[in-house]
């Protein structure tokens, strides 16, 4: 019972049906065939794309500390589990090197070697399961001595010069299997060039997936340490990644690269950005994917170990969260844990 004040001031007394008129939201969610039969939003495995770290030896297996469940695998365990996203249904797989530090360089000149890591591993995985798509990043960091994405003149970074070695490295990968080329750098211009190279060298059936809105985020550090470019980072990226306060500058970049040639775009991190989701994929209508870093992911391990979340619905609800706003895909560490667990509902 409610009460409310006639017209005569006296107090008088509603039900809460007549206040509602009969309208009970709750009735489709008393049940969990009602909720699931009304619910707007599902998660699928077509949704997602699984990263992965490579790393040199054979049968190895390197633990990522900051990232629980997360391994550092060497091409021969990366060529099974290629396998393994293919009998689960998994669409793509993103590659991520862990670079010898021997072989980093000022200009990650390692970058243009057909026979390094990422080439290697791409080959392998393909051979393994040519049904799996395998999306390569296409930036310096992994293989320069300072950990920046691009050529570095004192404390600047330098754009042209840096997406003159992209569109090399992006062929390299592209002659050795890649199907989506996805740069990460943040150069001004770099998507029309990589598009340009891989059209004049005829792989026009390659695709690019652009980091459109990669911001300076503070959500990286475990993907860093995966890579190892925490301890070889000098200074910030801020002067290439966007700053975390800006969102009209995302619809302006995307803008950009799909005028330049993007067939999909990414905003980065995922959860601290629904917003950018939702306005690139309002604003453009093309393939719009999130990537849920590793802090994103690490934090929800970490809350889970300790009994503070349900580690399992958070990372439903997360994921769910990321189609709400407008994503198409998402890359997370989570795929292939989301992926087993569709498996055995069935």
């Amino acid at each position: 019972m409610t009460f409310h004040r006639g017209d005569d001031g006296k107090l008088r007394t509603s039900s809460v049906d007549e206040i509602l008129n009969g309208r009970r939201l709750r009735r489709l969610r008393r049940t969990d065939w009602s909720r699931r039969l009304v619910r707007e939003t599902t998660v699928s495995v077509d949704d997602l794309i699984w990263p992965m770290f490579v790393v040199e030896g054979e049968n190895v297996r390197v633990d990522v500390p900051s990232m629980p469940g997360v391994q550092r695998i060497s091409i021969d365990i990366a060529a099974r589990q290629a396998e393994e996203a293919a009998e689960l249904g998994i669409p793509a797989i993103a590659l991520f090197p862990y670079t010898d530090p021997d072989l980093r360089d000022e200009t990650g000149s390692e970058a243009l070697n057909e026979q390094n890591l990422v080439c290697r591993a791409t080959r392998a995985m393909k051979a393994a399961a040519p049904e799996v798509g395998i999306v390569t990043d296409v930036a310096l960091d992994p293989f320069t001595s300072h950990g920046h994405d691009g050529f570095l003149r004192g404390d600047e970074i330098l754009n042209d010069e840096t997406v003159d070695q992209l569109c090399r490295a992006a062929l390299v990968q592209a002659a050795s299997g890649s199907d989506v080329i996805a740069p990460s750098d943040m150069m001004d211009g770099r998507v029309g060039a990589i598009r340009q190279a891989l059209d004049g060298a005829g792989f026009h059936h390659v695709q690019i997936m652009a980091y459109t809105a990669k911001y300076a985020s503070a959500f990286y550090g475990p993907f860093r340490d995966a890579v190892g470019t925490n301890k070889t980072l000098r200074g910030d990226k801020r002067t290439y990644q966007m700053d975390p306060g800006n969102s009209d500058e995302a619809l302006h970049e995307a803008e950009l690269d799909i005028a330049e040639g993007a067939d999909s775009i990414m905003v980065k991190p995922g959860m601290p950005y629904l917003d950018i989701i939702r306005r690139l994929k309002d604003a453009f209508s093309v393939p719009t994917f999130a990537y849920q870093v590793s802090g994103e992911y690490a934090m929800i391990k970490a809350a889970a170990q300790n009994g503070w979340i349900d580690g399992d619905r958070a990372m439903w609800e997360s994921l769910m969260a990321f189609k709400r706003a407008g994503a198409d895909g998402v890359l997370t560490y989570f795929a292939p844990f989301i992926a087993r667990q569709m498996k055995t509902r069935g």
